[in-house]
């Protein structure tokens, strides 16, 4: 490694602490994906705990840790939430079809 790609390497750890930190970081685009308050986007779509859960393929109980913010959707189940938040009316329709 030469004197110029070692520079730069220390300034590309700089940034990576600044944007640990928080700080802006040149360059930096950051995209901040909101959590969806499930028990809202459950009660936006007009149905029960345990209908909502054999809709989209979970236990009663983890909904409920979801809502009650024990535990946190991830993956397919976080797209489906998406989903479901976007047009509850239609999603629900969907589900059930």
């Amino acid at each position: 490694m030469n004197e110029k790609q070692f520079a730069e390497l220390k300034d590309a750890v700089r940034m990576m602490a600044r944007h640990v930190k928080g700080e802006p970081v040149p360059g930096m685009r950051v995209t901040v994906v909101p959590e969806h308050d499930v028990k809202a986007i459950r009660e936006a779509a007009k149905v029960s705990q345990s209908d909502f859960a054999r809709l989209i393929g979970i236990n009663v109980r983890t909904l409920q840790n979801w809502e009650q913010g024990r535990s946190r959707p991830t993956g397919a189940a976080r797209a489906l939430l998406k989903i479901v938040a976007s047009n509850p009316k239609s999603a629900i329709e969907a589900l059930h079809a």
